[in-house]
């Protein structure tokens, strides 16, 4: 089944802890149960030369869709380009692979240490 993955841009602060909890729905709005799924996702620059990270990945509920994925601040500090692209992959227990979700992250400077 392919899909459309949405679009979701964000900031962040280099140097500072990040996390975005999302919930998987299909296309009737209900929870997409995750069980035998597995949830990737990258920061890159948006050539795709370069990878900045991977972010951590917490299955807060599987069965109904939630997960969380996080960047720490020794990640973020990384992040010199004030673009980057990133996206989550699921995969399935049968190996099939989709995107479901894509942006951009601005990055913004913070100044306290």
């Amino acid at each position: 089944m392919a899909i459309s993955p949405a679009t979701y841009n964000f900031t962040l602060q280099r140097r500072s802890d990040h996390s975005i909890p999302l919930i998987f729905k299909d296309s009737s709005n209900n929870p997409i149960n995750l069980t035998g799924f597995t949830v990737a996702a990258q920061v890159w620059d948006e050539t795709r030369t370069t990878k900045y990270a991977d972010f951590s990945v917490a299955y807060t509920d599987r069965s109904a869709g939630s997960v969380s994925i996080s960047l720490t601040d020794t990640q973020t500090a990384t992040f010199s380009p004030n673009v980057l692209r990133y996206d989550v992959l699921l995969t399935n227990g049968s190996g099939e692979k989709e995107y479901y979700l894509e942006g951009t992250i601005f990055i913004s400077e913070g100044y306290t240490a």
